[in-house]
Order: C-alpha cells, then structure tokens, then sequence
C-alpha cells in the first residue's frame, strides 16, 4: 500500500474502519478517509475528491463521520464536480452496469470513476485494504461487468478495454494477451505503487480492430 493510502486509513486520525459494519459502509470510510486527507492537504474539495455531489455528500457523511470530521470537509465551501471526458466515460460505463434502481450503486460509479483518475491501483486509489475488497465491491453494485472480467486484469486495464470495444477500438496491436510483451502491465501482482491508468483522450492510443 503506499504511503497516501496507509495516511488514509491510520486509525484515530480519520474515520474508523470497522469490519462488523455493513460492507458498503466500509468501503465509504475508506474513500473518505482519503478525501479527508486530501481536503486537509489543501489538494482537492470533497466532492473534487469523491466524485459525489454536495447533496450526495450531505446524505452520506453523517453515516460515516463525527461531527468533527464532517466540519472539516467544509461542504458550505464546495460545488459539485465537474468531471472530465474521460471520467464521464468511465462513469457512464458504470452506471450503466449498475444494479437498478440500487442509489448506492449509482453513488459507487460516481466514486470508483472520480477515484479512478489517481495513479495507483484502483483499490489503493479507493484506500481499500487490499484487491479483494474492490473485488467484492464491484461484484456486488456491478455484478454484470465484473464477471466480464475471467482472467483476473487488473481492473482499470479492464474497465478501459471494455470502453474501447464499446467504441470499436483496441487499446493493443497483440493477437491475444499471451503473446503481449506488456503482459505484466495488465495481469501482474497489484502489491505496491503504479501507474497503472490509461489516458483515453491524449496520445494516439487506439488502433481500429480488423
């Protein structure tokens, strides 16, 4: 885990994670514990660093934080965010994999797209514990889309190359991922710091499939 992501969950200094709660609200404290850090860090707003709209957030904090905590979001100060292409991209492809009519679901895409644009692994990105968390979190609010996901890639890899089929595209020149030289980029050990996020809209990145 890197050094932001094990900031993000010292206990006492943000909110506790606690195993006997309910798993989505686990998942909450582990992406507030994060935005927490990067609110004080002057690094980005709430709804900057959760993806959620301030109404979203006003629903969800008092479930996740003290008093003390919340204030220091400081949500009188802060608008809704505005996501990027890619972001909506990704968010779209979420939300519409997500369980219907299941708020939390949709509050999820939100979160997993906006947290998605850091540089770490996505569970890392989330200030989960480990992969399997963000495994169990993505069967559960998007059960379809991720049992698309049979040979174990890493999951922003995944999510990106299924935005690329939507549009015709392949992210990759190699006949199948056996014979890819960059196999480890996709299917490797997600145990320390990476780089792992695929920029959709600079660079010419995608080739037309035959």
């Amino acid at each position: 885990m890197s050094a932001h992501n094990d900031a993000c969950v010292r206990a006492g200094q943000y909110p506790t994670i606690e195993p006997e709660k309910g798993f989505d609200e686990h998942v909450l404290a582990c992406v507030l514990s994060c935005a927490l850090k990067e609110v004080e860090d002057g690094e980005a707003t709430a709804t900057e660093s959760t993806g959620l709209s301030l109404a979203e957030l006003r629903e969800v904090l008092p479930r996740s934080l003290s008093a003390t905590a919340m204030a220091t979001f400081a949500l009188e100060d802060v608008s809704d965010p505005e996501p990027g292409m890619e972001e909506e991209l990704l968010r779209g492809l979420l939300l519409a994999h997500a369980r219907p009519g299941d708020p939390a679901s949709a509050r999820f895409a939100k979160i997993v797209a906006r947290r998605a644009m850091g540089d770490d692994h996505l569970w890392q990105d989330l200030g989960l514990l480990n992969r399997a968390e963000l495994n169990r979190l993505l069967a559960i609010h998007f059960p379809m889309l991720a049992a698309g996901n049979t040979q174990n890639m890493k999951w922003k890899k995944y999510f990106y190359r299924k935005l690329c089929e939507a549009e015709g595209f392949s992210l990759c020149t190699a006949p199948n991922c056996r014979e890819c030289s960059d196999f480890d980029s996709c299917f490797g050990p997600e145990d320390g710091e990476c780089e792992e996020r695929v920029t959709l809209i600079q660079g010419p990145l995608f080739v037309t499939s035959p």
